[in-house]
This record gives structure tokens, sequence and C-alpha cells, in this order.
């Protein structure tokens, strides 16, 4: 199999993926992609109604898009992070394979 039709399979199988994925999923209503930290308070609550925190953030975001922001801000220095540091070692791999031939 030539890379060609590789390609071409891998991208007919994503579409596929999506179209089944629109076609099949349930409408979303309301909060249904809300935090685990929400849901996790709610529980809390309705376990304990009487459950007083032990402290309070040093500073909440003015927003939820705010919130948002810095969470994806946060991800992609993380991954940008770690492919340098993935990039680096295979790097250095194969420098010192090359060095010993």
């Amino acid at each position: 199999m030539n890379a060609k039709t590789s390609n071409g399979l891998l991208l007919g199988a994503t579409v596929a993926l999506v179209v089944f994925a629109l076609a099949f999923s349930r409408p979303v209503t309301g909060e249904a992609f809300g935090s685990s930290d929400v849901q996790a308070v709610a529980v809390v609550e309705e376990l304990r109604p009487d459950y007083q925190p032990w402290f309070s953030p040093l500073w909440e975001p003015p927003s939820g898009e705010i919130e948002s922001l810095l969470f994806g801000l946060q991800s992609a220095v993380g991954a940008g992070l770690l492919c340098y540091a993935l990039g680096y070692w295979r790097g250095v791999r194969k420098n010192r394979k090359g060095a010993d031939a």
C-alpha cells in the first residue's frame, strides 16, 4: 500500500467517524459540559450540606471565558514543552546513533 492510498484511507476513516458522531449524538442542553469542580461541589453539598471549605481561591477569573482561556493557554504551554523535550531527546539519540556508526 502506498502513502497516497494510506492517507486516503485515514482521511476517509476520519470523515466517517465525524459523520457517525454527529449523526448519533444527542443535542446538548443546559450545562452539559460543566466543570468537574462544579459537579464535585454539588455532590459535597448534597452529601454534607453543613460542609464549610477550608480556604477560598486567591483570585477568581472575572468570567468563564477568561477561565477557559487560561486553561487552554496552560495546556498549550504544557504540550509545547512536552513536545520540545521529546524532540530534543529524539535528536540527541539520533545524533548519538549517527556518531556510533
